[in-house]
């Protein structure tokens, strides 16, 4: 843990106001006199056959390859994919800065050419790769890098401003201390963040397995069942009838601007309104096809049959025509219904209906004609309590484990910070680690072997 890391002994001023002070032995220098700005470029005169991989701006995160780079030839090249990036080097975006782009190439062997819009470091002799590349993906480095661009829409920084950045580094014994510290925390962080998204995995699982045997087979284990008919489904308790669903049709604006919803802002048992756009609709129009609390909304195209109840959402809305909307009839709740959609997504019945190899579309006609079981009124009422209270508790224990990879996430970017800026002496916690085989060795006898990209 941080909190259990020590400072170092003696500290000096870096000169540096996002650095502050810093152990007095490391040195303070320009970053260009550290590392080499790296000014191979391809040229005019290029083999046009010569095949790379291209990264430009808009494929790269903060440490990651946000899209994998496609193989292109020379010829068929944009004009910007000029910079060679070899395997060490970090490349760190130098226009449109406030994506705050930066990768550090591991594997570059696969002919790596990124865009003049970065601008590619190189370690000098005496300096460890990845020492560079934490440092440089630190939070405090980047915030300078964007905080020194010019530039409103594009803000972009120059290479020499960038190149001028003062840093601290420390000798190279000691990176190398810190690179085996750093990690090993990694390493470790990393496999719990994947024990934790495995869970998500299974408890998603288990909430849409109980969603699904409620509204199909009921609450009670001893109940008779029989064939629906309806090939999705399979057998239902005897007493419940099967029926199709019926719904309202979508609206067709003309006077009056109201805000309305699209099918992006229905997801599963959430309404998002906070960013609905206006149209032109009529009196009656908005009279016949306006939301009130209670009614069901379904998505036509996207993830056709993807739904949310209205609870919350302000007066005056309405909906575009790529939603459904329901409103429950004497023989059916909307929440029974909500939950008799979930389940059958999960089923890939609405996969199969929407055609989904063209172009989805789960229409009125497809709606419409959608047999479900249909449990009396009392029951549906009693599969709804159940369900709100079984899938809240699942959701609490979802929320508490993408809340701990949260926190991780968050500690381990505190942790490289204060390591590389010299905020915590790591030297004798390293010299005491396992070395990085034996490490593997036990995580993997704890049955983590999933090693996902965090860094």
């Amino acid at each position: 843990m941080i909190n259990e890391l020590q400072p170092y002994p003696n500290y000096k001023p870096s000169g540096v106001e996002w650095l502050g002070d810093v152990p007095a032995h490391w040195d303070v220098f320009p970053l260009k006199h550290w590392l080499g700005i790296n000014e191979v470029v391809l040229s005019e005169t290029t083999d046009p056959n010569f095949e790379f991989r291209y990264i430009d701006i808009g494929s790269v995160g903060t440490g990651v390859l946000i899209e994998k780079p496609q193989k292109i030839r020379f010829a068929l090249a944009p004009s910007r994919a000029r910079r060679v990036v070899k395997d060490g080097d970090r490349i760190i975006s130098t226009v449109r800065t406030y994506l705050r782009a930066v990768w550090f190439a591991e594997d570059a062997k696969n002919n790596f050419i990124c865009s003049t819009g970065f601008v590619v470091l190189s370690p000098r002799q005496g300096t460890l790769p990845k020492f560079v590349s934490y440092l440089t993906q630190n939070n405090s480095f980047i915030d300078q890098v964007t905080a020194n661009s010019v530039g409103i829409a594009y803000p972009a920084i120059a290479e020499s401003r960038l190149g001028s950045f003062q840093v601290a580094v420390p000798p190279f014994p000691e990176q190398t201390a810190i690179l085996q510290y750093l990690d090993q925390a990694d390493e470790r962080i990393r496999r719990y963040i994947s024990s934790r998204e495995r869970l998500i995995e299974l408890l998603e699982e288990y909430r849409q397995a109980v969603i699904h045997h409620a509204v199909t087979r009921g609450l009670d284990p001893d109940v008779r069942l029989t064939p629906s008919g309806v090939e999705w489904l399979g057998d239902v308790p005897a007493h419940w009838g099967v029926a199709a669903v019926m719904q309202n049709g979508p609206n067709v604006p003309t006077d009056i601007a109201v805000p309305y919803l699209k099918a992006q802002h229905v997801q599963w048992f959430f309404i998002r309104t906070t960013d609905a756009p206006t149209m032109w609709a009529s009196p009656h129009e908005i009279e016949r096809f306006g939301i009130r609390a209670g009614d069901l909304l379904v998505c036509e195209g996207g993830e056709g049959g993807r739904c949310s109840l209205v609870e919350e959402v302000p007066p005056g809305y309405i909906i575009q025509n790529a939603l459904h909307r329901v409103r429950s009839s004497g023989n059916s709740r909307n929440d029974y219904l909500q939950y008799m959609m979930s389940s059958i997504s999960k089923t890939g019945w609405f996969d199969a209906i929407n055609n989904k190899a063209t172009i989805a579309h789960f229409t009125a006609e497809k709606f419409g004609s959608l047999m479900i079981p249909v449990p009396p009124i009392p029951e549906q009422a009693a599969i709804v309590a159940y369900l709100d209270k079984a899938t809240a508790d699942i959701d609490a224990a979802i929320d508490r484990a993408r809340r701990e990879i949260e926190l991780l996430g968050e500690y381990r970017t505190r942790l490289v910070a204060d390591v590389v800026t010299g905020r915590v002496d790591v030297r004798e916690v390293a010299a005491d680690l396992p070395d990085e085989a034996d490490t593997l060795k036990s995580l993997n006898a704890m049955g983590e072997t999933d090693k996902g990209n965090y860094l």
